[in-house]
């Protein structure tokens, strides 16, 4: 099991790793995660695992199996190694919107044609082949909430194989591109038509990579100084950033994906120039690299209400607003039955993160009001303020849909808990 002593941003959180039934787990049945971990490692699945599990501000549960490079034979990454946390970077995103929200600059009914003037002009897709598509006027302006919410009407142009998915490919609409600047990129975007009409549907999409443009224009300073000022040095979060530095790339573990055989092979992890120095691109949507400690403090930060140590990021409210459901009902309701492995009945989505509005519809242990996401190389957390809770797992296979592991887990954790 990782020393809780090897990272610094662990330090303020007490040991409870010996005696988990102090922080109201049973031993034998938390020990069952450990063994399900290992499982998936031994039978060639992942890479690695990490689970880590914080609550009432001790860590009732961290370990870690498989290797960092199962190619090279590396051993079992450190608690403090850097992976990719792509998606895992939208609720940072949101959190910095949220502090320009709090200031007076922001509103969540803003227009984003207000900070990015070329979405006024954007049209929405009818009917038709990219070549030649009927579009129509926005109906409802674009806004600053259907950024946070993704039904702004953009999408992913990797992920969609539709007559939109296609404009974004031609237009070359990609947030990945380090060489390229969040300020182009999110012009391009608004160059390709909207695939439906903001706020009528739920699609996940390029919405929070333009949230951090807006964030940008508001602050008038690039979004990882953004970042920097208002939540990753504040919290202490050292070692999370948009690119690995010469001095910690050893730290940084490979990336798989899944093969169709079900096996793993060597992947670049989307391109891993794309996180190593300083990348020009800032993606608020799938940029940044982090470790377990650091986004373990992020986390910990929003379940006690925006302060950690004595540091205030958010305010109470502001949390509680961001842990609503923003939806008219849930995720299935407005179009999408599944997403990754995760069945969308039942959940519903906040600010920045997905909301389990209902756990016997969901099918699923847990409880209403957790906060939760996911990142594209089967990252995962979520924060359940009911239960004074905070999970995180980490891996690196893409896609996230290879395995139900994120799911599993929950199961895992809720059946351990015992007061």
């Amino acid at each position: 099991m990782p020393s809780l002593a090897a990272h610094p941003s662990l330090a303020p959180f007490a040991d409870h790793t010996s005696k988990p039934d102090t922080l109201g787990f049973a031993p034998e049945r938390l020990a069952r995660i450990s063994t399900w971990m290992r499982r998936y490692v031994d039978d060639g699945k992942v890479p690695y695992l990490m689970a880590g599990i914080a609550r009432r501000g001790g860590i009732a549960f961290l370990d870690a199996c498989g290797s960092g490079d199962p190619v090279n034979g590396t051993p079992t990454p450190p608690v403090d190694h850097i992976a990719r946390y792509y998606s895992m970077t939208k609720p940072v995103t949101t959190v910095a919107a949220m502090t320009l929200l709090e200031e007076g600059l922001l509103q969540l009914d803003d227009r984003v044609a207000k900070f990015i003037p070329e979405f006024a002009e954007t049209r929405v897709y009818v009917s038709g082949p990219n070549a030649d598509m009927t579009t129509e006027p926005q109906a409802t302006p674009m806004t600053v909430r259907h950024l946070m919410t993704h039904t702004a009407g953009l999408t992913y142009g990797l992920f969609d194989p539709g007559p939109v998915g296609e404009a974004y490919r031609k237009t070359q609409v990609n947030f990945g591109d380090s060489t390229a600047s969040l300020a182009g990129m999110a012009r391009k975007a608004a160059s390709a038509p909207l695939c439906f009409q903001p706020g009528t549907k739920w699609t996940y999409s390029v919405a929070t990579d333009v949230l951090g443009r807006v964030v940008e224009v508001i602050a008038g300073k690039p979004l990882d100084q953004v970042f920097r000022e208002r939540i990753l040095e504040p919290l202490g979060m050292v070692d999370t950033a948009f690119g690995v530095p010469a001095d910690k790339a050893d730290r940084m573990v490979a990336c798989y994906e899944k093969t169709a055989s079900g096996r793993m092979k060597r992947s670049d992890g989307g391109g891993d120039s794309r996180f190593s120095g300083a990348p020009v691109m800032h993606s608020g949507g799938g940029g940044l690299v982090s470790t377990v400690p650091d986004y373990l403090r992020f986390m910990e930060m929003l379940r006690r209400g925006g302060e950690l140590d004595g540091v205030r990021v958010l305010g109470r409210k502001t949390v509680d607003l961001m842990m609503s459901n923003h939806l008219p009902g849930d995720i299935a309701s407005m179009g999408v039955a599944t997403f990754s492995e995760m069945p969308m009945v039942g959940m519903g989505f906040g600010l920045g993160g997905s909301i389990l509005l209902d756990p016997a519809r969901a099918q699923i242990l847990g409880s209403a009001g957790e906060f939760a996401w996911g990142g594209l190389a089967s990252t995962g957390f979520w924060i359940d303020r009911a239960e004074a809770l905070s999970v995180i797992l980490i891996t690196q296979l893409m896609p996230s849909s290879s395995w139900p592991i994120r799911r599993e887990l929950r199961n895992l954790v809720y059946q351990a808990l015992v007061d």
